[in-house]
């Protein structure tokens, strides 16, 4: 399934005139937001020029591939009209019966390639332009099509003008995914050292540098992208100046540090060795933004279209600590304040972006999985209570919480006996009631922990009438459950009242 996502240029807008078209590029991403997160899916972007919008109403199909074909036929002839007639062809190619109308004309693309390296720039331009909307069609057909301008399309990359820069790589971007012939050519004539030139010297062009960003997301999330692109990406400078762009800018936007997180997340979940990452500090500065964003949703300052910048930002952070050995956790990581900006995180999206309060738990999961230092921080800093509160929610929150909670019992018997004292075994024989066997096994890990810490943790589950909630999970119909109730019972609860 193709999304379309509309670009612009950023420069050369008066400011009063910025604001309709944020709102209606944040309206865009939005299209992409629930796709992008649930699974890889590219897209396709169409960079408008500055004085058009995109036609509400689709063109006369007849009419449009009639257009094709007279514009064709005047584009063969030399003549003072042909930067107009090129423009005119741009447009008439926005409607896909065009699209394949102009393909099917002899020597059309040859014609256009031909344009694309005159001497006259304007022609150059809009030849471009064609191109781009070319890449932007809905059938398959049309990217193996356009291969012989990708040369030319790369050595423009380059080029001194950044707008056309920046069409080339969309046009590049949307063309990548479409056919293996495609990438792989791509690839073969050079496009991942050719982006990552192009990011090196456009470093100060954020506009450029997010079309960087989208055009790598698409070869990176290609099905062989592990073997055939990621080892070119990071044998490149391209990870540390996708570590570079990732703070945001408070002018240009989120949209290019949200285009390299992305790419950073491709890269961290498909790379079985994230050594060279981690060597570089990307799990420090994603855990460094993260808490950032996490400061700026507790206060109060959220941008438009944050989510898309914490989500990517939450992924790349909970691979990296999968990875990260034990002793150099601490370094990467950097001081307790991530506990803090996750549990920020997880309260804020639980209602509006629950998929984002559960990738948050997740990575607060995997900080705590074998770090006593992050086990005490949730203590010390009093965020247990919260986290508490959410052992109700379902979506797979409650889950993750409650794994954090027993990475924190499982470090120390003082933890167990604090998490008792907190309210954890009041909550639990609510847990052990839910219908998810999952939670009631995990509930039942937990609080076997908990009442062996401490014969006064034991006692008052006893009182809190634990006997009668575990007795009849013995006779659940599955086994694990059954058996850890059983031994529950025999060996710890029924003995504390002899």
């Amino acid at each position: 399934m193709w999304r379309l996502n509309k670009v612009r240029h950023k420069a050369g807008r008066h400011p009063e005139s910025l604001e309709p078209l944020r709102l209606k590029r944040r309206e865009q991403e939005k299209e992409l937001r629930q796709a992008r997160r649930d699974k890889q899916l590219v897209s396709k972007r169409l960079l408008l020029n500055e004085d058009e919008e995109l036609p509400d109403v689709t063109m006369d199909t007849t009419s449009g591939e009639e257009d094709v074909v007279s514009l064709f036929h005047k584009l063969q002839h030399s003549g003072p009209d042909k930067e107009a007639h090129l423009k005119s062809l741009s447009k008439a190619l926005r409607d896909p019966s065009a699209q394949l109308t102009f393909l099917k004309q002899e020597n059309g693309m040859h014609l256009l390639v031909g344009l694309l390296t005159g001497s006259d720039a304007q022609c150059r331009l809009q030849a471009a332009r064609c191109l781009h909307e070319l890449s932007n069609s809905p059938h398959a057909s049309v990217a193996p099509a356009c291969l012989p301008a990708t040369p030319y399309l790369l050595t423009y990359l380059s080029g001194p003008s950044t707008k056309f820069t920046e069409l080339c790589l969309y046009t590049l971007g949307n063309i990548c995914p479409d056919s293996d012939v495609v990438k792989e050519k791509l690839l073969a004539q050079g496009i991942i050292p050719t982006l990552a030139n192009c990011m090196e010297n456009q470093r100060h062009n954020l506009a450029v540098v997010e079309a960087v960003g989208f055009t790598l997301s698409q070869l990176l999330q290609s099905k062989d992208a592990a073997v055939k692109v990621i080892p070119t990406v990071l044998a490149s400078s391209l990870p540390s100046q996708l570590l570079s762009v990732l703070t945001p800018d408070p002018k240009f936007g989120l949209a290019p540090a949200i285009e390299c997180a992305w790419c950073l997340h491709y890269l961290a979940c498909s790379s079985a060795d994230k050594r060279e990452l981690l060597a570089q500090g990307a799990l420090s500065r994603c855990s460094s933004l993260l808490v950032s964003l996490g400061g700026a949703v507790t206060e109060g300052k959220k941008e438009d279209g944050l989510e898309l910048l914490v989500c990517p930002l939450l992924r790349c952070v909970g691979n990296f600590l999968s990875s990260c050995p034990l002793e150099d956790l601490s370094t990467q990581v950097g001081d307790v304040h991530l506990v803090v900006a996750l549990c920020a995180l997880l309260q804020y999206y639980l209602h509006t972006e629950p998929s984002l309060a559960r990738e948050s738990a997740w990575v607060l999961n995997n900080l705590t999985a074998h770090s006593v230092e992050f086990c005490s921080a949730l203590l010390t800093l009093d965020l247990v209570p919260g986290l508490i509160q959410l052992l109700s929610f379902s979506r797979g929150i409650n889950t993750m919480v409650l794994c954090t909670l027993a990475n924190v019992a499982h470090k120390k018997k003082e933890f167990c006996v604090e998490l008792a004292q907190l309210g954890l075994l009041s909550a639990l024989r609510t847990t052990l009631k839910m219908a998810r066997q999952e939670i009631v096994t995990l509930s039942l890990d937990v609080l076997y922990m908990l009442v062996v810490s401490s014969q006064q943790v034991l006692d008052e589950f006893v009182m809190q009438g634990g006997i009668s909630l575990l007795e009849p999970i013995q006779y659940n119909s599955e086994r694990e459950m059954r058996r850890r109730a059983a031994y529950l019972l025999e060996n710890h609860l029924r003995c504390s009242q002899q």
